[in-house]
């Protein structure tokens, strides 16, 4: 026999509708009890693990897939399977992830990272991560999703591994994998909306509130009538990630379209109850939050009165770093607000370019001082799923700014303060884009996107026949890693580039120090130089027009150039034009 159970609190009848071999063909619908004072009705039943099942509300006659069904083998309109999270066998009992402080920290998208785009044919490729000094792999949403491609972010059944990538049981063997090559498994999950098509839990319960208006509508009710259990539905997802699926954290997509005014916010709320299951598992549980309040209460203890994240993306760096190696994007968007050496100088030293100041894209003032938290509280990158995808093309770094603009952004990457983070395939400059992408069987929705986005870059120049169609698989297709190109030319190149780079970051005291207050930045605006002191290591940039020298008071030894005219002195670097230098007293 197994329970099931609904959260639907304001039917006046529920029915289970089960499919399968319990029922000898035959669908077979039994009416549930309740519901009780929290709203949830239940009934016992005849039914193992495989079975499929649906839930019938009130008159209507369409039998709804569970919302927090399991296994969704049937896609996102199909019944709910019955799955069993005790019978998977796994093979990691004493694992012990590394530390955050320390990471190395890869995103990867499922689909797009090997030819097969499957759990399974990405563990052939963890050998090579680990090796290369990767600590931790971000990996994009993988909840229940509509059609058969996409980023992820449009997910409805949030309980549901995809079986676009291969389903529940894959993923466990895929992080499984993971543990047993020595890397930690973040998971990223969208809490802040539902995907536009196949999402069903409106219509059991009011998941969402039309109070507030976020860039996808309706707002997740967090705060509303019934949000008690809205919120128990994120955070029982969030649980069970880490919980059955041995994920080592969690990275939470736009945790600014939270809207919540509870005493107890949601976020707070989660990071509590992580904390305890953290200690029932015996094992470090991390919960990341993508934010742009520049606001250090997101990251701050929950007995600072903080929401108790344990750190958050920083774009400010990003921004600030991108428009100096790129000044061609000055004044577009967002990147408005940035494009000096002083910007950049900011960013390594205080984190937030904006924590207090007037923001002209804003049109306001924005941000917090971080003050004392430690560097470690924030991830820095140069490229990531956003800031690659949501361009025109997708291009990369490489494409934009060439080869020896790349090996200084990686070098400033992984000497930065912060937590590093890597996008697939940026280890090796890979030549393959990395475009949007989103498959949707409503026809209507599929047309509203794809025109979505011509519109959107039309603005800026592009003609319709330059922008990729998001809903065509070629565009998909096109997004895929080429794993024979990583050991050749250039790709090879840069991947040793970025092999010594991890290797430095992760040998190294200095560069291990989060203590914002130790690091020590110079920059020239004119001639576009800046050096970065931390500790024992001193990087030198020249991002101008001409070769310069700029000082090494410290004599530290030459320890990586990114090319060889770089030369050093008694006390002076000479840079030639888009070079970097990292010396280090060991």
């Amino acid at each position: 026999m197994h329970e099931f159970r609904i959260w639907a609190p304001d039917a006046k009848k529920m029915t289970l509708v089960l499919y399968g071999k319990q029922t000898g063909g035959d669908d077979l619908r039994t009416e549930m009890k309740g519901p009780d004072d929290n709203g949830w009705w239940s009934v016992e039943a005849s039914a193992e693990c495989g079975d499929d099942y649906a839930y019938l509300i009130d008159n209507d006659p369409t039998a709804y897939p569970d919302p927090r069904a399991l296994d969704m083998a049937k896609g996102v309109h199909g019944p709910s399977r019955l799955y069993d999270h005790g019978r998977f066998v796994w093979h990691d009992p004493l694992w012990q992830g590394p530390p955050l402080t320390g990471a190395v920290i890869y995103e990867m998208h499922i689909g797009t990272f090997t030819e097969g785009g499957t759990f399974d044919s990405a563990i052939d490729h963890l050998r090579y991560l680990s090796t290369l000094g990767v600590t931790h792999l971000e990996v994009m949403p993988i909840a229940e999703f509509p059609g058969d491609f996409g980023w992820g972010y449009d997910g409805v059944g949030l309980f549901a591994a995809t079986h676009s990538y291969g389903g529940p049981d894959a993923f466990k063997r895929f992080v499984d994998a993971c543990h047993q090559t020595g890397l930690a498994v973040l998971l990223d999950v969208v809490y802040n909306h539902f995907g536009p098509v196949g999402n069903y839990t409106i219509k059991f319960g009011p998941y969402l509130t039309d109070r507030h208006r976020t860039p996808w509508g309706a707002a997740v009710n967090f705060e509303e009538s019934g949000s008690d259990q809205v919120r128990r539905f994120f955070i029982d997802n969030a649980l069970m990630w880490m919980r059955d699926y041995h994920v080592d954290g969690l990275r939470l997509d736009a945790v600014h379209e939270y809207m919540d005014r509870s005493a107890i916010h949601f976020m707070e709320q989660l990071s509590g109850e992580v904390d305890v299951l953290s200690s029932v598992l015996g094992r470090r549980l991390v919960l990341i939050a993508e934010s742009d309040l520049n606001d250090p209460h997101v990251i701050k203890p929950r007995e600072a009165g903080g929401m108790g994240m344990d750190a958050q993306w920083s774009d400010d760096f990003h921004h600030a770093l991108f428009t100096v190696l790129n000044p061609s994007e000055q004044g577009q968007g967002y990147y408005d607000d940035f494009g000096s050496m002083e910007a950049l100088a900011k960013s390594l030293k205080e984190v937030f370019v904006y924590d207090g100041e007037y923001s002209g894209f804003r049109k306001r003032s924005h941000g917090r001082r971080v003050g004392d938290l430690s560097a470690h509280h924030f991830l820095g990158y140069i490229q990531n799923h956003d800031q690659i995808g949501n361009r025109a093309i997708g291009d990369r770094i490489e494409h934009i700014i060439g080869h020896d603009k790349t090996k200084v952004a990686l070098a400033l990457v992984m000497t930065a303060p912060f937590i590093p983070m890597l996008f697939q395939g940026e280890e090796f400059a890979a030549s393959t884009p990395f475009q949007y992408f989103a498959h949707h069987d409503d026809e209507e929705m599929a047309k509203a996107v794809s025109t979505g986005r011509k519109k959107e870059f039309a603005i800026f120049g592009w003609n319709d026949d330059e922008i990729p169609d998001p809903e065509k698989r070629e565009t998909f297709e096109r997004s895929r890693l080429r794993w024979s190109e990583v050991y050749e030319g250039e790709h090879a190149e840069i991947l040793d580039w970025t092999r010594k780079l991890i290797h430095l970051r992760r040998s190294s005291i200095s560069l291990n120090n989060g203590q914002l207050q130790a690091v020590r930045v110079k920059f020239d605006e004119e001639k576009q130089w800046l050096t970065m002191l931390r500790g024992h290591v001193l990087v030198a940039v020249n991002l101008g027009k001409e070769t310069v020298s700029v000082p090494n008071r410290e004599k530290f030894p030459l320890e990586l150039a990114s090319t060889p005219a770089v030369t050093l002195t008694e006390d002076a670097i000479t840079l030639p034009v888009n070079s970097v230098a990292i010396l280090h007293a060991r």
